[in-house]
């Protein structure tokens, strides 16, 4: 037998033997990955049914930051459209459309990714004290031996692209919830300095305190040149009062000496 008859005869028993194996294949498969939310259903869902937050979380848009995306249909909700375009081979093209829309609970959608036709869908449900999204993919590859090889796959590839996206949902949704801590004003309210305050050292009578001195709580700045309050004055309240001055009386002044006569 010539080499190239073995050949040809040798490639024909192995088309055979892989049609064979995909006619043990399903011709129908579905991946499905899932992550816990800590946020209610109803957060969530405004998130999966409105098409234009889907950009904010798509795994294609983190592996291609170029992507083209456009929007097609009503904002959310039945008839949404979301088409994207990337340079990118492992990204490449796609497209998917709202067919059925269950508030907080559940959605359907028509997809189409790199020429494969299927049927996707996001699951909402409660869990503890968060909410369980599991988004999955079915693809029907029929009776081609070649589609159902290529649905041998489809878990591995696209479970790793919905797995990515889920987490980006995740953190986007906490972080968004997650509370801010209040601003602390370094100047309470009134403009009232917290500092400790020093009292003012006791000026002789007539001294001008210096520019940037202490002034006791409660009292007016001196005016420039204004002089100081007497040293020991009394203070009631805020209003400092000078003491009575004492009564002094006054010293008679010394009689000059007499002067003595001279004997003629």
């Amino acid at each position: 037998m010539r080499p190239m008859t073995r050949l040809v005869l040798g490639l024909v028993v192995l088309i055979g033997i892989f049609a064979a194996v995909a006619l043990g294949l399903p011709s129908h498969v579905t991946v499905t990955r899932s992550v816990v939310i800590n946020a209610p259903e109803p957060i969530i869902f405004p998130y999966l049914n409105n098409l234009h937050e889907f950009s904010e979380w798509s795994p294609w848009q983190l592996r291609d930051p170029q992507l083209a995306v456009s929007y097609g249909g009503p904002e959310q909700g039945k008839g949404a459209t979301v088409q994207w375009t990337s340079q990118v081979k492992s990204v490449g093209n796609g497209s998917m459309e709202i067919t059925e829309s269950e508030p907080s609970r559940h959605i359907d959608l028509a997809v189409i990714f790199n020429g494969l036709d299927g049927a996707s869908s996001y699951d909402i449900s409660p869990s503890g004290s968060g909410s369980k999204v599991t988004w999955a993919f079915g693809y029907d590859s029929g009776t081609s031996p070649l589609k159902r090889w290529k649905a041998l796959m489809l878990d591995g590839f696209v479970g790793a692209e919905y797995r990515a996206g889920l987490d980006r949902l995740k953190e986007k949704i906490e972080a968004e919830r997650r509370p801010t801590a209040p601003t602390v004003s370094e100047t309470p309210p009134g403009g009232i300095s917290t500092e400790s305050e020093q009292p003012s050292a006791a000026l002789p009578p007539g001294a001008v305190p210096q520019q940037g001195a202490a002034v006791a709580p409660g009292q007016p700045a001196p005016a420039a040149g204004a002089a100081a309050p007497a040293a020991g004055a009394a203070q009631t309240g805020s209003t400092t009062t000078a003491p009575a001055a004492a009564e002094v009386t006054p010293t008679p002044a010394p009689k000059p000496p007499k002067k003595k006569k001279r004997n003629p």
